[in-house]
């Protein structure tokens, strides 16, 4: 392929993503510059680094951030796990049941966010089925929307959510382990643990990068979720997410200004998150060559 051929194929996904990403991240630096509400949009007051200023220094931005690190420790590894669990599981079965099980597993991706997250927080409402057994069966009488019992709710609404794309994608690396070795390996007379640990997980390790580099990009800008299950309520200060407390800015607070200067400051955070797993992959790729 020559260098003519190469622009042509390449020049139509590089105009989408400058239109789509690039432009709107300049768009982004620009406005935090300005002092821009509902009423001044048209005509918007430079206040320079203040906005940026401002947010660096502000205590609920910080506790958000503190908070989105703390959801993505707590659930991205867990649904990595699980996932390789429930992927290793459906390796074993074969015929018309594997497509039937895996068809269930991948219900909570399937459905939209919004819908998933309204079903999944009425079964744990007051009266829904959860608090319902919990109550007939062991007289246990539980709010799981009050204290501590929300961080539960949300932690586990996002593994039930994100885990099938772990299942999904590790399930298809397990298609591809060789076979030769697992049966060398069998012949030597290595258990089924030893197996995995040193066959089967090293060879799907590239995979467990990419889904950890997905499942953090994603955790990171969570929001719908913690929308729906908290329902703005003010009670809940402290499962303020990065993203959420961005929509508090701009459409509660009005101050679109602020609001782009704190977008501007979660992508240079999750570049910098992201930045060991891109190392790993840079050098994964070099010694592959």
């Amino acid at each position: 392929m020559n260098t003519k051929q190469f622009t042509i194929f390449v020049a139509p996904s590089v105009i989408i993503m400058i239109a789509l990403m690039i432009v709107p991240l300049i768009a982004a630096i620009w406005l935090g510059f300005h002092f821009i509400t509902f009423r001044n949009v048209t005509t918007p007051e430079w206040v320079g680094l203040e906005n940026y200023l401002y947010m660096l220094g502000d205590v609920r931005f910080w506790n958000s951030l503190r908070f989105t690190l703390f959801y993505i420790l707590m659930t991205v590894p867990l649904h990595i796990v699980l996932g390789l669990v429930v992927a290793l599981l459906l390796d074993q079965i074969k015929g018309l049941l594997r497509g039937v099980y895996m068809s269930a597993t991948l219900l909570p991706f399937i459905i939209t966010p919004i819908v998933g997250t309204l079903v999944y927080r009425q079964t744990f409402d007051r009266y829904g089925i959860y608090p319902y057994l919990l109550d007939q069966w062991f007289g246990i009488d539980i709010n799981f929307f009050t204290g501590s019992n929300i961080l539960i709710l949300i932690f586990s609404q996002a593994i039930w959510y994100i885990t099938p794309f772990a299942i999904v994608t590790l399930f298809a690396g397990l298609q591809t382990v060789p076979q030769e070795p697992l049966e060398a390996a069998l012949v030597d007379g290595t258990t089924w643990l030893e197996r995995l640990w040193y066959i089967v997980i090293p060879h799907l390790q590239n995979l467990f990068i990419f889904i950890g580099l997905i499942s953090i990009m994603d955790a990171y800008r969570v929001f719908d979720s913690i929308f729906v299950l908290t329902k703005q309520n003010p009670i809940y200060t402290n499962v303020e997410t990065l993203m959420y407390y961005n929509y508090q800015v701009a459409v509660q607070f009005q101050n679109l200004g602020r609001a782009n200067a704190m977008s501007v400051l979660t992508v240079i955070g999750i570049f910098f998150i992201l930045i060991p797993f891109l190392i790993v992959t840079y050098r994964q790729q070099v010694e592959e060559r």
